[in-house]
């Protein structure tokens, strides 16, 4: 059946790029509502914009979405992973800026917020969208597939002049609650040079060494390195779980990122919606439903750094 959370969790923090102080609550939403976003900072015109790739403003660095009034939440990808790894089906976010808190660069905290409000199943049965034929998307920078599969299960390749990152390959069936077991404590990560790169630019302002794993060649300068040997790949590939969420429904089927990030996902999906007979919406019964992620999700597997 699809979910909801059972009652509101509020997180408070810091926008990324903006610096700003951000407070967003996730609360309780009706079957077949979806994920949308209220900026509850704007009083007059349309306000709420819905988590989906129509709406997603291609950008390199976050994945940001916009309503038909040119009203914009930007840095989705954490929360929107860590309700498709929590098995969240319906929740309407108010957020009083417009920029969702980074809090630790993962989504562990989101994970734990949700995780302790419960979650409640409603009269409704889950709408997954099942992938019937490849589609695929090439850039410059890389590429990105799917393709039909069990479950929702991920490839991802990335390769980075700093040896510190260097080159990292994960594979994983995000089903039983792996989400949050293997990924969801990742943190974002980029390069000193581009932290002052984008710093000059305006960009990454509330960044700092806890909320990103921030490297310079073979040296980790954020305190404490690393909670993962790889954790850059896995934080790519929640970032990528986060972005196919926008699809409006879970997915069945197989994802391969090659070097690929926000731009690429919300391209990939914009591809298969684009060719009708290579997926179809398909009522989820017993079997189906146990491979999505966030089914046998524990409290106790979440990671203790959240």
């Amino acid at each position: 059946m699809q979910t909801t959370i059972r009652s509101a969790a509020i997180f408070d923090g810091v926008g990324l790029h903006s610096g700003a102080p951000a407070r967003m609550t996730i609360r309780p939403a009706p079957a077949d509502h979806g994920i949308r976003f209220k900026r509850t900072d704007i009083r007059l015109g349309n306000r709420v914009v819905p988590a989906l790739w129509d709406a997603v403003e291609i950008t390199p660095l976050c994945t940001r979405i916009v309503n038909a009034a040119g009203v914009s939440v930007s840095t989705i990808e954490h929360v929107m992973a860590a309700l498709s790894g929590c098995g969240i089906h319906n929740a309407l976010i108010d957020l009083d800026g417009p920029e969702v808190p980074i809090l630790d660069g993962s989504a562990a905290p989101f994970v734990r917020g949700i995780m302790a409000r419960g979650v409640r199943h409603l009269a409704a049965s889950v709408r997954a969208i099942e992938v019937l034929a490849p589609v695929e998307v090439q850039t410059k920078a890389g590429w990105a597939r799917l393709e039909p599969g069990q479950g929702l299960t991920m490839n991802f390749h990335i390769d980075f002049p700093d040896a510190a990152i260097g080159t990292q390959d994960k594979r994983l069936d995000l089903a039983n609650g792996a989400f949050v077991r293997e990924l969801c404590d990742s943190r974002t990560f980029c390069r000193q040079s581009d932290v002052d790169s984008m710093q000059k630019n305006g960009l990454a302002l509330g960044g700092t060494y806890e909320n990103a794993v921030v490297v310079d060649g073979d040296r980790v300068l954020s305190p404490g390195g690393l909670r993962h040997a790889d954790e850059a790949v896995r934080h790519k590939m929640l970032d990528a779980l986060g972005d196919l969420y926008t699809a409006g429904a879970p997915i069945l089927g197989h994802y391969t990122g090659f070097k690929a990030g926000h731009a690429l996902t919300n391209l990939l999906l914009r591809e298969l919606f684009a060719t009708p007979e290579a997926w179809r919406l398909t009522l989820c019964d017993e079997r189906l439903a146990a491979q999505l992620p966030g089914v046998g999700v524990e409290r106790e597997e979440i990671p203790a750094v959240a």
